[in-house]
C-alpha cells in the first residue's frame, strides 16, 4: 500500500460561501481522483482573525502554528485568492510571511485565483507566481482562474472552467508523490 500524497490547500477567500473556497474543493477533488491523498484545508476566513495582530510567530495561537507547520511539510501546495486591488488579500500574504524561506523548496504549487472577470486573470502570473518563486517552490506550469461569470450559487458551471480544473490535476498527477520522493528521484523508481 502507498503513502498518501499530503496535499495542503489553501483558501484565501475571506468568507463563506466563496467561488475561491468553490474553486480550491473542485481542484482538491479532481486531484484526489488521479491520486490517493490527504488533504488539509486552510481557509484564510478562519485564520485570518487569530492571524491579524501577529508580527512574530511566538504570537500565533497554536493552530495558526499548526497551518503553517502543515504548510511548510506539505508534499504538494493547492494556493488560491480572490483578486482584490489587483492583487492577492494582504492576509494572504501575512499567512504567507510566517512560512520559513527554506520550507517550500521545490514542492510543486498549483495557483489558483478569482475575480470579477476576466481581466484579472494575470494574478496567478503577476503576484501569485513569483511569491511562490521567493519560496524556490515549483510552481506548476498551468494555472485556474475563475471569474465571477463562471460560478452560480457558489457552483462551478461554467464548461470551460470545469475543463481547465480536470486539465490543471491531469498535468499535476505526476508530481503528486511524497515529498521524500520528490526530493530524491532514484526512490521514484524503488
Amino acid at each position: 500500500m502507498s503513502k498518501k500524497v499530503k496535499v495542503v490547500a489553501v483558501s484565501g477567500g475571506l468568507q463563506r460561501p466563496s467561488r475561491t473556497l468553490t474553486l480550491v474543493e473542485a481542484l482538491i477533488e479532481a486531484l484526489g481522483e488521479r491520486a490517493a491523498i490527504e488533504t488539509r484545508l486552510i481557509e484564510l476566513g478562519e485564520v485570518g482573525p487569530k492571524l491579524a495582530g501577529a508580527l512574530y510567530p511566538n504570537q500565533l495561537p497554536a493552530e495558526v502554528r499548526d497551518d503553517i507547520a502543515a504548510i511548510e511539510s506539505a508534499d504538494f501546495l493547492i494556493v488560491a485568492s480572490p483578486v482584490y486591488r489587483a492583487s492577492f488579500t494582504g492576509l494572504f500574504k501575512h499567512l504567507f510571511d510566517f512560512v520559513d524561506h527554506n520550507a517550500l523548496n521545490d514542492v510543486p504549487v498549483l495557483l489558483a485565483a478569482t475575480g470579477g472577470s476576466d481581466r484579472h486573470a494575470l494574478v496567478i502570473d503577476h503576484q501569485l507566481r513569483p511569491l511562490f518563486s521567493f519560496f524556490q517552490s515549483h510552481t506548476l506550469p498551468i494555472g485556474v482562474y475563475g471569474a465571477e461569470a463562471d460560478f452560480q450559487n457558489y457552483r462551478v458551471t461554467n464548461p470551460s472552467l470545469q475543463a481547465r480544473i480536470e486539465l490543471a490535476a491531469e498535468r499535476a498527477a505526476p508530481f503528486l508523490r511524497p515529498r521524500a520522493v520528490l526530493a530524491r528521484p532514484e526512490l521514484a523508481a524503488a
